[in-house]
């Protein structure tokens, strides 16, 4: 069992999230992630789907994911290089100025954007990689009491190079 992913190019139209997402529950798949968003064709959405799975259910979810009439493409994304980032918002409440001071750092460190500031929180905004999110949700849960997190899928598109092997994760330098 492993994660993979799915990225999914269907017609952008009323209940296609719901049957892709019934597919998955009606099998009893678990999704581990699941973001949508219009294409450059306002006709076409691309979903990007992570689900923990081992070789045979995984083949299996995609040929029925190819069966389905308002399915355009199916790309396997797991083993191929590609760009792919989540977004994360965390929020540091109860800080005192010296916590403050801290989560500035952090988030110095982490190459993320404080979007807000209270009188005793901090929101951090993040559009990392899965495994850099954790170690920062980890870092954060570890130095504060009082940290809320809300996370979004990862988007994911195919990387431009041939000459990478394996499954890449680029991070774009400021």
């Amino acid at each position: 069992m492993k994660n993979r992913w799915i990225a999914l190019y269907v017609e952008n139209q009323v209940g296609v999230l719901a049957k892709v997402s019934g597919l998955f529950s009606g099998k009893s798949y678990n999704l581990q992630s699941l973001t949508v968003g219009t294409t450059e064709d306002e006709t076409v959405s691309r979903m990007t789907i992570c689900v923990t799975s081992d070789d045979i259910t995984f083949e299996q979810i995609k040929k029925q994911l190819n069966r389905m009439v308002e399915v355009i493409k199916v790309i396997d994304l797991t083993n191929m290089a590609a760009h792919m980032k989540e977004i994360l918002f965390a929020k540091i409440k109860n800080c005192t100025v010296a916590d403050k001071a801290e989560v500035f750092q952090i988030a110095q460190v982490f190459q993320v954007e404080v979007a807000d500031i209270g009188v005793d929180s901090v929101l951090l905004e993040c559009t990392l990689t899965e495994r850099k999110n954790n170690e920062l949700i980890d870092l954060l849960k570890s130095r504060f009491r009082h940290v809320q997190i809300v996370r979004g899928g990862a988007v994911a598109i195919e990387g431009i190079s041939t000459s990478c092997a394996g499954r890449t994760v680029y991070r774009k330098n400021p």
